[in-house]
């Protein structure tokens, strides 16, 4: 990120970027045919200011990336308990849903499986150390890797379009699979 301060406008002109790169992403499906012209123009920006907040595209998506990592998989949240963990599938839903429009476009496109994998692999050694000390079993790792990735590629079907869930049929199911594994 290029702005190192950000005041009211640069917070909305970076919204306004990030909201035309979500709509170009929708429509192209891959990252790669995505231009700063193309960009600029819709969003009817100039260049300038664009290059001000990013320094390409690929840019601005590590910047949703990095966003929605910070949202979910935050340093701050420590899981203890598996209370912990309930409540953290809670707040994963909750942020889901307060941005669902976006991810229904950021996540139609190809590249968000690499973004999926990173999250993944952070939320599950979230949920793996918080537990290692209270369930001891050989297979914790697996349970955990099984647990995560069944979750996310219900999660990435949602937001294709290709569930006939809800997000809060999910969280049930998460939270219903969480206690029928770590039982």
């Amino acid at each position: 990120m290029k702005v190192q301060c950000l005041n009211s406008s640069s917070i909305k002109t970076r919204n306004l970027i990030r909201k035309t790169f979500a709509e170009l992403i929708n429509e192209k499906k891959q990252l790669n045919k995505i231009t700063v012209t193309e960009l600029v123009k819709r969003a009817q920006i100039t260049r300038s200011t664009f290059y001000t907040h990013y320094d390409d595209i690929y840019e601005v998506a590590h910047d949703y990336q990095l966003q929605t990592i910070e949202l979910l998989c935050s340093e701050d949240l420590k899981l203890y308990s598996k209370q912990d963990i309930m409540n953290y599938f809670d707040n994963i839903i909750q942020c889901l849903k307060e941005h669902e429009e976006t991810y229904k476009l950021l996540l139609s496109a190809d590249e968000s499986l690499l973004f999926l994998e990173k999250l993944k692999k952070i939320a599950s050694q979230k949920i793996y150390y918080a537990l290692k000390n209270t369930y001891n079993d050989k297979y914790l790792l697996l349970n955990v890797s099984f647990l995560m990735n069944g979750i996310l590629v219900e999660i990435l079907k949602y937001f294709r379009n290709e569930s006939q869930y809800s997000l809060d049929d999910l969280l049930f199911n998460m939270k219903k699979w969480f206690e029928e594994i770590f039982s």
